[in-house]
């Protein structure tokens, strides 16, 4: 099922083998255009036009786009109390380890009276948009909410698309996890427009514009994101999961397998790419993966994902041609199953969060380890993080000066100010380093 690429004996950087690197085939010029007009009907028709999407993408006009918060009895009647201890101790984690990703303010003392303080300043309102497709995921109202608060922005309008099983509501599920986190916005709407409403607001709805962006779609909703970047912040433009697994003999195969299986049950765009010194594994992954995907519930969107030109069982020669070729594919995960495999996933450069050892699957990623699930896709860790609190904060700097620190830097302040022939500049150096004239 899963194809196998035998890349021994190759220069793995090569421009023969990037060429070859295995890639899903998403997004176009056709999506693309069809974006482009959902949002302008919403920037034009506002509401109407988020109820005509609904009715043609998801067969369902959302009962009242603005939903009403739910009450605490409510949540508890919509969550179990297995789910709602998870989601709660979700919380609590994913919130530890963010409050962790916000930088203290620093000051520096470039010279005597001369400072420069870094601060860091949350936006003031921040979008979050959480898919509601194949499966429903409280985790990605988590992993957004929890962020953004753990910056500090203390307005966040949460979308999400209505479902016709509830009468054009959000998902209860959703509308109870955005209650625990006291997320009190939440819209009824999805795709393209939903993006489109959050960047530019919708007046008739008292939605007002967002400053950022955040969670993951389709490849629709990917390419809104693009469009309104400019008008707002966004975190990534996220495509398809991916998984990557660098593998040794010394790696459990069914728990190779399995998490091959688990990342592919998303979405049949789903990549799932295992990279191995070991023939012998490689053979075994292949086995116990054919298995797992006939017991699985999702098994034709596993196998269409598993059979795609995106994924593929890759044969190199040693660890670090491995390593090569995880960073050639810079996934959104990558999961380090070798002997010391700490060290070899401290060698890697390009992913969007990295799992060490056979106890640290994916999957724990997605719920409950603490990290964050919203990462770059398609390559786009090369030069993208993954959803954080630094997401939402701003980095701004504070220059404080006295008479004296001004007057040692003022002589070659002047000097570059004429080489760039700005004599103003100079000029307002003089202004105070200069004895004044009264009158």
């Amino acid at each position: 099922m899963l194809r196998t690429l035998d890349w021994r004996g190759q220069r793995l950087d090569s421009a023969e083998v990037r060429s070859h690197i295995p890639r899903a085939a998403i997004g176009g010029a056709d999506v693309d255009a069809q974006v482009v007009a959902l949002v302008d009907d919403v920037r034009s028709r506002g509401a109407q036009a988020l109820k005509d999407q609904s009715q043609e993408f998801d067969d369902v006009v959302a009962a009242d786009i603005a939903e009403v918060p739910l009450t605490g009895t409510e949540v508890d009647e919509v969550l179990s109390t297995g789910l709602k201890q998870a989601i709660t101790e979700a919380i609590r984690r994913v919130r530890q380890a963010s409050d962790a990703q916000v930088p203290p303010e620093r000051a520096v003392e470039v010279g005597p009276g001369a400072d420069i303080i870094q601060r860091w300043l949350p936006v003031e309102r921040a979008g979050v948009y959480v898919p509601g497709g194949k499966a429903v995921y409280p985790s990605s109202v988590v992993m957004n909410v929890v962020a953004a608060q753990a910056a500090g922005v203390e307005s966040i309008a949460l979308a999400s698309p209505p479902q016709k099983d509830f009468d054009g509501h959000v998902h209860p599920v959703i509308r109870a996890t955005a209650a625990l986190l006291g997320v009190t916005e939440v819209y009824a709407m999805g795709g393209a427009g939903a993006i489109a409403a959050l960047a530019y607001g919708v007046d008739e709805l008292g939605l007002r514009p967002v400053s950022v962006i955040t969670g993951p779609g389709n490849r629709y909703v990917a390419a809104a994101k693009r469009l309104v970047k400019g008008s707002v912040g966004i975190d990534s433009e996220a495509g398809p999961t991916e998984i990557v697994v660098i593998a040794d003999d010394s790696a459990p195969a069914d728990l190779v397998a399995a998490d091959v299986v688990s990342q592919a049950e998303h979405d049949e765009l789903a990549q799932a790419v295992v990279i191995t010194t070991s023939n012998e594994l490689a053979t075994e992954v292949a086995t116990r993966i054919n298995a797992r995907v006939e017991a699985t519930p999702h098994r034709e969107r596993v196998q269409e994902a598993l059979t795609g030109e995106q994924s593929a069982i890759i044969l190199v020669d040693t660890l670090d041609d491995a390593i090569v070729v995880s960073d050639l594919l810079a996934p959104e995960h990558l999961e380090v199953m070798t002997v010391d495999a700490g060290d070899w996933a401290r060698k890697t450069r390009h992913a969007g969060a990295v799992f060490i050892g056979e106890h640290t699957p994916v999957s724990a990623g997605d719920y409950l380890a603490g990290s964050n699930h919203v990462l770059p896709t398609g390559g786009k860790a090369t030069f993208q993080a993954g959803l954080s609190a630094m997401t939402f904060l701003r980095p701004q700097q504070l220059v404080q000066y006295s008479a004296e620190a001004l007057a040692t830097i003022g002589p070659m302040v002047e000097v570059f100010a004429e080489a760039e022939n700005l004599p103003a500049h100079a000029e307002a150096i003089r202004a105070r380093t200069s004895p004044r004239k009264d009158g």
